[in-house]
């Protein structure tokens, strides 16, 4: 039931929606970590480019898709003040803060405090990271 209230929550601030899908979170990028093994580097995501990056998960028909990674079907879990969508082909995930509870989570310190989402991909045996706060 926490899910679902969550969920609806998320598809409330969302600026698109139609009978059969609904955005229920868009996110922003802010930094990017790509790391590969024997490397890792950081880079800040411009704020031009940002929207080419942008993170966005839709549900159409009860069910998850990765909207802005060629619609791959997700799984929701939700603990405490987070919900994770993992891909059901192994590809990555993103885990959202729920907004109600930003305040709360932000005691945490860290990245709570300053981004809102992270979505981890994986790439081959490489993977990219993304750390970035909801858009409307």
């Amino acid at each position: 039931m926490k899910t679902l209230i969550f969920i609806l929550a998320l598809a409330s601030f969302s600026a698109s929606a139609t009978a059969d899908s609904v955005t229920l979170f868009k996110g922003r990028p802010l930094i990017n970590i790509s790391e590969g093994g024997i490397e890792r580097i950081v880079t800040d995501v411009p704020k031009d480019q940002a929207p080419n990056f942008a993170c966005i998960i839709s549900q159409i028909s009860g069910k998850y898709y990765w909207a802005s990674r060629e619609n791959v079907e997700l799984v929701a879990v939700q603990g405490g003040a987070f919900t994770t969508f993992t891909a059901t082909n192994g590809s990555g995930y993103v885990r959202v803060l729920d907004p109600q509870m930003k305040q709360a989570a932000t005691l945490m310190g860290g990245p709570e405090s300053k981004y809102d989402y992270v979505e981890h991909l994986l790439v081959g045996l490489r993977s990219v990271t993304y750390y970035g706060v909801q858009s409307k």
